[in-house]
């Protein structure tokens, strides 16, 4: 049976005494996780490894995203799974020594998770050939690196429309995690959709970090109190492109009777951890970084291994926005007319605001 533990290194010491484990690590910790199989060591079995970014595994977005990928493909294929986390004081030395550490240790294919790992990708890459790498929301620039790429700014544009469409006061809003390029796409897509679904909608927009401080992925607290912030401010429907610090916009947006929270990466109404706030999550931007992780340990696994860029756009069902709750249903067919214009090119995305 595949077994999964969050150990930190005092933990791990104690279970060794105890001959028990007990999971008490952080999810922005250096010392991961692992998992194992009884095909670990059996033919046919493959050992992943993944460098998340900050929030890691259980961030319920993003992380978990990629997390699911690499379940499906250690279910299917036997093996193990070792998981290293980021933290948000990272220097690129950490990066770099984290992608090498699992390299040294023998996994293959290494998934390096979120844009912060583009140069140690390289860096690492070049120094491990026969290793195979992935790298989500980043283009590598090393042969034996698969490039995973979304166009956000796609689904983002159809959470414009639906906030558009929902929103009662003609004021929404959005919130950033970090000021980066990558949350601009976000950004960018989804203004459009809300102007030219209704131009007088007003649209707020807030970053919780700026430049290399990427706690803005992690920390719910800053989420809560950016949301409140716009909630107070008019706005009744907010998307935030966050990581786990959506969680805590959710959290406040669940609080006001009449606002829409609209979930990104994962379909957050169905994410257990956030059960108690679905009623109030109108739709989530679904990036589907599972299948991107998939699709690339499966072609190392089957002697193949991907590699280049691959883009995984709304027209590939890479992005898009998820249905659960049925909050959506009554505005399927601007939803759908949107998507088919977007899809033909007739409507062209910024990826810039």
């Amino acid at each position: 049976m595949r077994r999964v533990a969050k150990l930190s290194a005092a933990c791990i010491a104690t279970a060794a005494l105890a001959l028990t484990a007990t999971a008490c690590g952080s999810t922005s910790s250096e010392d991961d996780s692992s998992s194992s199989a009884s095909a670990d060591s059996g033919k046919g079995g493959i050992k992943i490894g993944l460098a998340y970014d900050v929030g890691g595994r259980g961030d319920r977005s993003f992380n978990d995203s990629a997390a699911r990928g690499a379940d499906k493909a250690e279910k299917e294929f036997g093996g193990s799974i070792k998981e290293l986390t980021a933290k948000s004081s990272d220097t690129e030395a950490d990066r770099e020594q984290r992608l090498t550490d699992l390299a040294d240790a023998g996994y293959n294919p290494i998934v390096a998770i979120g844009f912060s790992y583009a140069t140690s990708v390289d860096k690492v890459a070049a120094k491990y050939p026969k290793v195979n790498f992935g790298l989500i929301d980043a283009v590598a620039t090393a042969k034996n690196v698969d490039s995973i790429t979304f166009t956000e700014e796609q689904g983002s544009y159809l959470a414009g429309v639906a906030a558009a469409l929902k929103t009662k006061k003609n004021h929404v809003g959005f919130i950033g995690g970090v000021d980066t390029p990558l949350i601009k796409k976000f950004e960018a897509g989804y203004a459009q959709g809300v102007k030219d679904t209704k131009p007088a909608v007003k649209v707020d927009v807030q970053y919780l970090t700026h430049g290399s401080d990427f706690s803005g992925f992690a920390s719910p607290d800053k989420g809560k109190e950016a949301a409140s912030g716009q909630l107070d401010g008019g706005a009744d429907v907010i998307y935030s492109a966050a990581g786990s610090s959506g969680n805590g916009a959710i959290e406040a947006i669940s609080g006001v009777k009449g606002a829409w929270a609209i979930g990104v990466d994962s379909d957050q109404y169905n994410i257990a951890g956030l059960s108690k706030y679905k009623n109030s999550i109108l739709t989530s931007m679904v990036k589907n970084v599972d299948v991107g992780v998939y699709d690339f340990i499966k072609s190392v696994k089957d002697g193949k291994p991907l590699t280049g860029n691959q883009v995984y756009s709304l027209a590939k069902g890479g992005v898009g926005l998820a249905t659960s709750g049925g909050f959506i249903d009554d505005i399927q067919p601007q939803l759908d007319a949107a998507k088919k214009k977007i899809v033909d090119g007739t409507i062209k995305v910024k990826t810039t605001p």
